[in-house]
């Protein structure tokens, strides 16, 4: 695996080094020892699969506050997403900033989300199948989430929302909390 830092701290852009042959390839997608010796977060207490039917699906932007902060690692394994995630850490010198990276199907990237981060998508693709893996179980009292289209974070998504819950309409800007 290949790790690479982007520039909200701790957040990594994670390549499958791929063996190839005849009949496809081969692809590690976890190893504890390469995660704990890049200073991340090796524990995995639960994974999560989210199949998403149209293009134009968001989800998010969610994360679980302390001290049921979880990191996670998300990965696409059908279709494309647009994969968002904001700095809610207020000692962090990138407080507020955010980043997207596009997971595919063909490039199975997976981004390491550290604690501390909000994380949401946009569906690229119809029939976008999506797995997670995560450092804390869930905790339905520490799940939080903030706006999508909060104008303090100005997040460009690629595309018109045409599939978003309720509940991830509903949250509040980050000023208001």
């Amino acid at each position: 695996m290949i790790f690479t830092e982007l520039r909200l701290p701790g957040a990594f852009l994670i390549h499958q080094e791929r063996a190839e042959d005849a009949r496809g390839f081969f692809a590690r997608f976890w190893c504890t020892r390469e995660f704990a010796a890049h200073g991340l977060n090796p524990a995995l207490v639960q994974c999560n699969l989210s199949f998403n039917v149209k293009k134009g699906t968001l989800r998010g932007l969610h994360y679980q506050k302390a001290p049921n902060g979880e990191a996670k690692l998300v990965t696409c394994f059908q279709g494309a997403i647009y994969d968002v995630i904001v700095d809610l850490r207020p000692d962090s010198p990138t407080y507020g900033q955010w980043l997207a990276v596009e997971l595919t199907g063909e490039n199975l990237l997976s981004l390491y989300i550290p604690e501390g981060l909000a994380h949401g998508f946009q569906t690229l693709e119809d029939r976008t199948l999506v797995f997670y893996q995560m450092s804390e179980f869930y905790q339905p009292d520490s799940a939080m989430g903030v706006r999508w289209d909060d104008p303090l974070f100005g997040i460009v998504w690629p595309m018109e929302v045409t599939t978003i819950s309720s509940k991830d309409n509903s949250y509040y800007n980050i000023m208001q909390l």
